[in-house]
């Protein structure tokens, strides 16, 4: 039993919790990126490229001639597939570039925090002060 309590006690700490998060919007977030790369970007640095589609950029390292990679794919012929590793790096660089963002404003965010001026204490009467209330506290008596 001490085991599965042990066990209990690490998956529910903050830390687990807030990893398990992460990943999950991490994994959203590759999905997000990934499109935006595949339906937006790509496309347009295609058009710009004369109409090449980077994910079909494939050499066939094999006998035959073929026109896409899916066609070589479904033959079974070796190639190399380098359109998809360049489409794979573009969406490592967004990837990596917005995560730099987040760093840098949360780091900015935690920067004022740091630099914040802590208030002042509300300043009571001075020293002179005090002894001169006792002095006429007394003198009334």
């Amino acid at each position: 039993m001490g085991f599965i309590s042990e066990f209990k006690e690490f998956a529910m700490k903050g830390n687990v919790m807030d990893m398990a998060v992460g990943v999950i919007i991490g994994g959203a977030f590759g999905k997000i990126v990934s499109s935006l790369v595949d339906d937006i970007l790509m496309p347009l640095i295609g058009k710009l490229t004369g109409g090449v589609s980077f994910v079909d950029l494939f050499v066939n390292l094999g006998d035959g001639d073929y026109s896409t990679l899916a066609a070589a794919k479904e033959a079974g012929a070796a190639v190399f597939a380098y359109g998809q590793f360049i489409q794979n790096v573009v969406d490592f660089l967004i990837v990596a570039f917005c995560i730099f963002l987040m760093l840098k404003g949360i780091n900015k965010l935690n920067r004022k925090k740091e630099e914040a001026p802590a208030p002042e204490e509300p300043k009571g009467p001075t020293q002179e002060e005090l002894l001169a209330e006792i002095r006429d506290l007394l003198m009334k008596k």
